[in-house]
């Protein structure tokens, strides 16, 4: 049987991912693929449990390589238990976030530098990496506000001052310069049909012959 597809989206708080994710599994299931929906920090049950530690309480609760270290600890649960063995049996597999997100969050905006994620990434996890990546691009104090208004999410990191998250965009940007070939740039601050088109369209335009 084929290699399934690996396809993260990723991008600041308040893009709107979760829902994109959503339509692009739908998508995918309306072309006949058996779709594995999933997300980061998360997708299996003792990753959900580091998820919380994550992302609940006060900002300054875990340093910089604290939160990298649990990130992975998460990570390696979820590759060896649900995204390895999905893509092992042909399935396709649609992930809210992923290793760029450590490098965004981590690396860019907490200070760590690109490098050191990508080494950690190497011993941890080896060399999987998406085949596409949605980097859904957005105004940070656009991106907050939406967040706010949901009620719910990412709080540690929706509580970041604003210059974080000025340097987080900054790392996504950084990310698909240097990555044209996987990484597509959604503009997340057009009409969510607009934004959902958009999405759509990168994922025919870079995997359709696979559909």
């Amino acid at each position: 049987m084929a290699r399934g597809r690996f396809i993260t989206l990723e991008g600041g708080e308040g893009a709107g991912k979760s829902t994109q994710a959503r339509a692009l599994a739908q998508l995918l299931r309306a072309r006949g693929k058996t779709v594995v929906e999933t997300r980061e920090p998360g997708g299996t049950p003792g990753a959900e449990e580091i998820r919380a530690l994550l992302v609940n309480g006060e900002p300054g609760r875990w340093d910089a390589w604290s939160e990298a270290l649990l990130v992975f600890a998460a990570r390696r649960d979820h590759v060896e238990r649900v995204i390895r063995p999905a893509l092992a049996r042909g399935d396709w597999v649609v992930c809210d976030r992923f290793l760029d997100s450590t490098v965004a969050y981590q690396g860019y905006a907490r200070g760590l530098g690109a490098g050191a994620i990508e080494a950690l990434h190497a011993l941890v996890i080896g060399r999987l990496r998406p085949d596409l990546t949605l980097v859904f691009d957005l105004d940070p104090a656009l991106g907050l506000a939406r967040a706010a208004a949901r009620r719910g999410g990412e709080g540690r990191f929706e509580a970041q001052d604003l210059a974080f998250h000025q340097r987080l965009r900054a790392g996504f940007q950084a990310i698909a310069r240097a990555e044209p070939g996987r990484c597509a740039v959604i503009d997340a601050g057009q009409p969510l049909e607009a934004v959902t088109l958009a999405g759509e369209r990168a994922l025919l335009d870079r995997l359709g012959g696979e559909l």
